[in-house]
């Protein structure tokens, strides 16, 4: 049990100083004043929370958990994400995905690097599938890994509008996002198709198609990558206008090939009256990014960190949206389109999935689970590989 007290709460509301006491994985009170028996009572942590911001864990819904990469050879495989490494940035929900390398890298290990975070204290799910179609699954078909196994929430990353792709036609992306939205009706998933999008000058198009020519709603589909350069973000504007929902992601800053940087994004999105629940954000983490010239050769290659989401929000602040709002693309949004039933709020009830900020907006403290994973800035419970000394 942990006691939190005098807190300034955001649930993404903000709803001022209160007492807030988690029991085993939930939030059990949020209170103006939380009093404990003196005795015959269970041991309960207590936090001074005077100082500090309580905000909603962040859902990260898309990492490549298992590490992504490889456009550069053998050598150009980045690692594993270790707990550590999402935990000290507030991340206490990701969603893994393959991603380029449907190869040398599987979904059962995908799945098995799923269930050591999970584990090890983090919550966490996954997405079927690679850039490839037909994509990789456990099962025979992406429906029948969104039903049979627990951890499948969706497919995806399916690459569109890139040279990485398989170039799937517009009629295999409706035979995908049509598997996705019955294995998700089928098991009470969220059943989405997650659409990386490219460079390519057809951007989102085949999204549009969809659209027109078949009975999948929007919530079933979520390109993400909009803000990698003007024109792909010029579209998302438009079909998020039209309804869509769409996924910034926070590791793309303007390098000097027409990025557009996520606060601009997302600035501009609710300029244009779309709502923050079409809106979610997540970091590419794990995986590659690699910088290919005009003759699709590669010049050179990074990491996505997970570090990349709380950089953002602290932007968004800074750039003076108010913290509620800036929020809600991290939090309840996520939460709501994924179908996590639970997270993304601090409510009772609510999983205690919780993040502690100082006055400058750093990472003071992680609850996830109802275990505290990080505190005083620092990671207290630790990987099996990780050096904790």
């Amino acid at each position: 049990m942990i006691l939190i007290k005098n807190i300034d709460t955001y649930t993404p509301e903000h709803i001022g100083k209160k007492d807030i006491l988690t029991t085993f994985d939930k939030i059990a009170y949020i209170s103006e004043k939380v009093d404990l028996p003196s005795s015959n009572f269970p041991e309960t942590e207590i936090i001074d929370g005077s100082k500090l911001k309580a905000i909603p864990g962040i859902i990260d819904l898309h990492v490549h958990i298992t590490g992504g990469g490889g456009e550069g050879g053998f050598t150009s495989r980045a690692p594993e994400l270790m707990l550590t490494q999402l935990t000290t940035n507030g991340v206490t929900t990701c969603i893994g995905l393959l991603g380029t390398d449907g190869i040398t890298r599987s979904m059962g290990n995908l799945i098995a690097k799923a269930r050591s975070l999970e584990l090890e204290g983090l919550n966490t799910y996954v997405w079927t599938g690679s850039y490839k179609v037909p994509t990789r699954t456990i099962t025979d078909s992406v429906r029948g890994d969104i039903i049979l196994v627990d951890k499948i929430i969706g497919v995806g990353e399916i690459a569109i509008s890139d040279h990485r792709s398989s170039q799937p036609s517009d009629q295999d992306l409706i035979h995908l996002a049509t598997e996705a939205r019955l294995g998700g009706m089928l098991s009470g998933k969220c059943g989405i198709l997650h659409v990386h999008v490219g460079d390519g000058k057809n951007g989102i198009n085949p999204l549009f198609y969809i659209r027109k020519n078949s009975e999948i709603p929007f919530s079933n589909i979520l390109p993400t990558h909009i803000n990698r350069n003007s024109l792909v973000f010029k579209q998302a504007i438009e079909y998020a206008m039209d309804g869509g929902f769409v996924d910034i992601t926070t590791s793309i800053r303007p390098e000097g090939n027409d990025e557009v940087h996520p606060v601009d994004a997302f600035q501009e999105l609710l300029k244009h009256n779309i709502s923050p629940y079409q809106i979610t954000m997540s970091s590419d983490s794990g995986g590659s990014s690699p910088i290919f010239d005009k003759n699709g050769n590669l010049t050179k290659f990074g990491v996505g960190s997970p570090s990349s989401n709380i950089e953002i929000l602290q932007s968004c602040i800074k750039a003076e949206i108010p913290m509620e709002l800036a929020l809600i693309p991290f939090t309840s949004s996520p939460a709501k389109l994924l179908k996590l039933n639970g997270k993304g709020n601090l409510i009772e009830g609510a999983s205690s999935d919780i993040i502690l900020l100082d006055e400058n907006l750093k990472i003071h403290s992680v609850i996830c689970k109802g275990k505290l994973m990080v505190h005083n800035y620092k990671p207290i419970v630790f990987g099996a590989f990780e050096n904790n000394n």
